[in-house]
């Protein structure tokens, strides 16, 4: 990864792409706590998983999952979420969370092997 400052200008323009296209998700959804935040964490991690497989270089992993996937996903949202769910709720999204991500990684894995 370049570690020269045009380097950290694309993974922060990475970033804004990822963070603007998270606020786009969440205004969608609405007003349903942990709807938004569910729906870019599984798109992310689908697309993580293609990324891992297809990207061509390093450096576009890097770029790519570093700046923009990174801002797309969010942990401290989904944890803020789950506080907000309560103990019910949010253990039901906590598995449902993690269930779906790691099959919507699989699934990237796969899809990305295959193209």
């Amino acid at each position: 990864m370049s570690r020269l400052p045009e380097g950290s200008g694309l993974i922060a323009l990475d970033g804004f792409v990822g963070a603007t296209l998270r606020y786009g998700v969440d205004v969608l959804a609405g007003d349903v706590t942990g709807v938004g935040t569910f729906v870019v964490n599984v798109i992310g991690s689908f697309a993580l998983g293609v990324l891992v497989t297809q990207a061509a270089d390093r450096q576009t992993q890097l770029f790519v999952g570093t700046g923009l996937l990174s801002s797309f996903t969010t942990y401290s949202t989904f944890a803020s979420d789950v506080v907000v769910l309560g103990t019910t709720m949010g253990s039901v999204y906590i598995a449902a969370s993690y269930g779906v991500g790691l099959a919507a990684a699989a699934a990237g894995l796969a899809v990305g092997r295959r193209l």
